[in-house]
């Protein structure tokens, strides 16, 4: 009797160690999984900050603004940086995709690529991907700095990744838009173009719209690499198209802003300055009430998502070819000049400025409280609020 009692507890215990340690598991796997999800709502894992590429940051930045830290390339940065999980990845025209920490600016690893880079990184389950001058890209481990897998297009990659469904989707200079396997860079389908894909493609549900050097505007199935629509757009345009509200924005060189209708394949609006005529090349950052881009007229837009009139204008001295973001009440961008500044959105008044004094081309990323940005110089900039 005593055997069988022993027994029948030792089967009991099993049970209740082998349920107790089921739900701590289960409480891990949830609280991962939140964790996760909260980094993902705060980080800037791409160009342009989500897939719908409208440059508009989710988080805030300090009222007054400080430089925390400046980190040294060895060669001028147009890359627009990616920030996830704690980390800065930036490309430099030396060659090298740098990881540094938002922190305190140390330099984690470099990763040496095949030429210089100018397309922006893209970070997506623990890879960080990108493509250089010599048109190869690549699928870097975030925490080794050590190369997954390489795979090489025709000419040089520009574009920055965008990503969907275990896909990346970029462009090249060989005039394909590129749909590869993110686990192990095999070739999903490609889609030939009449000019340079310099843009990056943004996502809206199953569909890529991408914006290129040919004039056109095409909807592209992501499954099969189908084209569904194409809309001319009068001159090519290197920005990359901002979606909202199915709507795509975009600046041209034939020095217009357009608005494209994507349910009727249509030109909506489009405006041109009255006076100054120059082209576009900065992206558009979008919001439900209001489009911002900075144009070669050495001025910035604010133009009415609807109609396309001129809600202000601000006069920046030299070209605008940093791609604008929208934080809260402000919106920051870069000049040519070298000066870094934000606006009042409501008025279109400079809030705030500080003077690189290098040509700024790079885009500014938005985690966390921080602001980071790259300048001609090989400098990379973080600001935000000293402790």
């Amino acid at each position: 009797m005593k055997q069988l009692i022993s027994a029948q507890g030792v089967i009991q215990i099993t049970f209740y160690v082998s349920r107790f340690t089921f739900y701590i598991f289960l409480s891990y796997i949830l609280i991962h999984s939140i964790g996760q999800s909260q980094a993902s709502a705060d980080d800037w894992f791409s160009f342009r900050g989500n897939p719908q590429l409208t440059g508009v940051a989710t988080g805030e930045l300090p009222e007054n603004l400080e430089p925390l830290w400046i980190f040294e390339a060895q060669d001028g940065i147009e890359s627009t940086a990616a920030i996830a999980a704690g980390t800065v990845y930036v490309g430099s025209l030396d060659g090298y995709l740098y990881a540094i920490n938002l922190e305190n600016g140390e330099l984690k690893w470099k990763y040496q690529a095949s030429g210089e880079i100018k397309s922006s990184p893209t970070v997506f389950s623990n890879v960080v991907y990108f493509g250089d001058g010599m048109g190869v890209f690549h699928a870097v481990d975030t925490e080794t700095g050590k190369s997954r897998w390489t795979f090489e297009t025709e000419a040089e990659i520009i574009s920055s990744a965008n990503v969907v469904q275990n896909r990346l989707l970029f462009g090249s200079y060989d005039q394909f838009l590129y749909c590869l396997s993110a686990k192990d860079g095999s070739l999903v389908w490609k889609f030939e173009t009449e000019g340079y894909v310099h843009g990056t493609p943004a996502i809206v549900n199953d569909v890529v719209v991408v914006s290129g050097c040919d004039g056109y505007l095409r909807l592209i199935n992501i499954a099969d690499g189908v084209e569904q629509q194409k809309i001319g757009l009068g001159d090519y345009v290197a920005a990359s198209p901002a979606i909202l509200n199915n709507r795509a924005y975009a600046g041209t060189f034939g020095n217009q802003v357009l608005c494209a209708g994507l349910e009727n394949s249509e030109i909506l609006w489009q405006y041109e300055h009255p006076e100054r005529h120059f082209p576009f090349y900065a992206s558009a950052a979008v919001m439900a009430d209001m489009v911002v881009i900075g144009g070669r007229d050495k001025m910035v837009h604010a133009l009415n998502p609807q109609t396309g009139e001129p809600l202000w204008t601000y006069p920046a001295k030299s070209r605008v070819d940093s791609s604008p973001v929208i934080v809260g009440e402000r919106v920051f961008f870069g000049t040519v000049g070298g000066e870094l500044v934000a606006l009042n959105l409501n008025s279109g008044e400079k809030v705030w400025e500080f003077v690189v004094g290098a040509a700024i081309i790079a885009s500014p990323s938005v985690v966390d409280g921080k602001l980071v940005i790259g300048a001609d110089d090989g400098r990379i900039y973080c600001f935000g609020k000293e402790e």
